[in-house]
């Protein structure tokens, strides 16, 4: 009997879907696959071989099935699967928008109105007249009620305590002119505003020359005006009192100061830290919030204490500085050339201004911080560039 012959004998009706099943259930059995994690049988193939006994000479029809499957997992997770939340239409807001009627105060930071003589033998300013431009329109849009320069606003390099080059020396004059005129910018772009002068360390460098060389000119006054400005101080040598200035000088640093509400005052500052973090040195100590200058960065930091009503939260912010940042204004980490004229290297300072709408009955306020970048700055959506020379 040929081996054709022995299939045809032996061979079968084909299974019925039952009989596929169970050796199906039987094959997951054998290869240990629990029919529990099966996701679906994708594909179920019955088919017959044939073997020839190697004793008898005889041919076995075996039955033979093929399963092709899917696990569950396959077919994605069978748990709840993160999805979008549910569509929402919510009602308009019942919060309006009020036109605020708080005073508003402008803080102009540290200028360092000076010069040197450049390789030319012109001089060259040492604050940067792009920043103070945009300063001033800065100071025009915002209308404000009041003004506080911070201080260091004439460096009066050659009255220094450092050497001075003949780079920095004779320059005072042109400073305090130059301080002079900016008096008059302010004034005219701040019609209405009160407008204080904090007296910063470099203002002060007048005073400590004149003490330590020409003690007998310290205070000297006009004749006849024995409430009058001492003739050697920045207020009267800048013409502060003068109405087309009218400017309210206040000496006295690091003492002096400026409360704007009960919850803010602004001063110079005397406190530097290389860090980067000055304004944590005064939140460990000030009962308020304060805005200093001094240190020519932009900072900004806050603090909440648990009080016995409540959590308050005070503010120490540092607006930058107006005046150039590339190594002009002499500073223990400038160099000067072999003329003495300023080397040129980037400090670690950013110009700025702030502005701050107030409250004086609640002493709530809203510090606006407004950084100026390389003669451009943006605030409250408008643009300002300084004018292309």
């Amino acid at each position: 009997m040929t081996i054709r012959d022995e299939i045809a004998r032996q061979a079968e009706p084909a299974p019925s879907k039952k009989l596929a099943l169970g050796r199906i259930a039987e094959l997951l059995e054998r290869n240990g696959i629990d029919i529990d994690e099966v996701g679906a049988v994708k594909r179920v193939s019955l088919y017959q071989s044939v073997t020839k006994d190697n004793e008898t000479g005889e041919a076995n029809i075996h039955d033979l099935v093929g399963v092709q499957l899917s696990p569950k997992w396959a077919e994605g997770p069978q748990w709840p699967v993160i999805q979008q939340g549910p569509a929402v239409k919510l009602p308009a807001p019942k919060t309006e928008r009020r036109q605020t009627e708080w005073p508003t105060c402008v803080v102009i930071p540290d200028i360092q109105f000076g010069y040197f003589h450049n390789q030319h033998g012109e001089l060259e300013a040492i604050h940067d007249e792009d920043a103070i431009a945009i300063a001033l329109a800065i100071t025009k849009d915002a209308d404000p009620d009041l003004v506080v320069c911070v201080g260091d606003n004439l460096d009066l390099a050659e009255l220094g305590k450092y050497v001075t080059t003949p780079a920095y020396q004779q320059t005072t004059q042109a400073t305090i002119d130059r301080a002079t005129v900016f008096g008059a910018e302010l004034r005219r772009v701040a019609p209405h505003a009160k407008i204080v002068w904090l007296a910063g360390n470099h203002e002060e460098r007048l005073s400590k020359f004149l003490l330590q060389n020409a003690s007998a000119a310290f205070g000297l006054r006009r004749g006849m005006e024995p409430e009058g400005w001492p003739v050697m101080s920045v207020p009267f040598l800048c013409r502060f009192d003068e109405p087309h200035i009218n400017i309210e000088y206040r000496p006295g640093y690091p003492a002096s100061h400026v409360w704007v509400t009960d919850k803010l005052r602004i001063i110079h500052g005397d406190k530097v830290h290389s860090s980067g973090s000055t304004s944590h040195k005064y939140l460990s100590n000030e009962k308020v919030s304060v805005v200093y200058g001094h240190i020519h960065r932009r900072e900004w930091a806050e603090l909440t204490r648990d009080d016995h009503d409540g959590p308050s939260t005070v503010l120490a912010a540092s607006p930058g500085c107006l005046a150039r940042i590339d190594g002009a204004v002499p500073s223990t980490k400038g160099g000067v050339d072999l003329w003495g004229r300023p080397v040129q290297r980037y400090e670690n300072w950013q110009q700025g201004c702030a502005v701050i709408p107030y409250n004086p009955e609640t002493g709530m306020f809203a510090y606006e911080q407004i950084a100026i970048h390389h003669g451009w700055a943006m605030w409250r959506g408008k643009e300002y560039s300084a004018p292309q020379s």
